[in-house]
C-alpha cells in the first residue's frame, strides 16, 4: 500500500538537519572544553560547578541529536525512499495498467 505523505522529503529534511548538526559539532566541542576549564577556576562555588556540569552534560547531546536523526530515518517504510527517488528521476509518470 502506498503512503500518501513524502517518505523522500522527510529523508532530505533529515539530510539538511544532519548538515547542520555536523556545522555544530567544532563550536559545541569548543563550548565545551571552555565550559570544563571553567570547572577548574580557583575557589569556584559548588552550586556554580553544578551548573556547569548541567551545561557540559547538554553540550554533550549532540549524540542523541544524532540517534533521533537516525530513528526518523529508521522509521521511514523499507524502499519508499529508493521507489519515490526512482518516480521523480522518471518524471512522476503514470503507469497505464491493461
Amino acid at each position: 500500500m502506498p503512503i500518501k505523505w513524502s517518505a523522500l522529503k522527510v529523508n532530505e529534511a533529515m539530510d539538511m538537519v544532519e548538515e547542520f548538526v555536523d556545522q555544530a559539532v567544532e563550536p559545541l566541542e569548543q563550548a565545551r572544553i571552555v565550559a570544563t576549564a571553567a570547572r577548574k577556576i580557583a575557589d569556584i562555588p559548588q552550586y556554580v560547578d553544578g551548573r556547569l556540569i548541567c551545561l557540559i552534560t547538554n553540550i554533550q547531546r549532540i549524540d542523541s541529536i544524532r540517534s533521533a536523526i537516525e530513528a526518523v530515518r529508521e522509521s521511514l517504510p523499507n524502499g519508499a525512499v529508493a521507489e519515490e527517488q526512482k518516480r521523480v528521476e522518471s518524471g512522476n509518470q503514470l503507469v497505464l495498467v491493461a
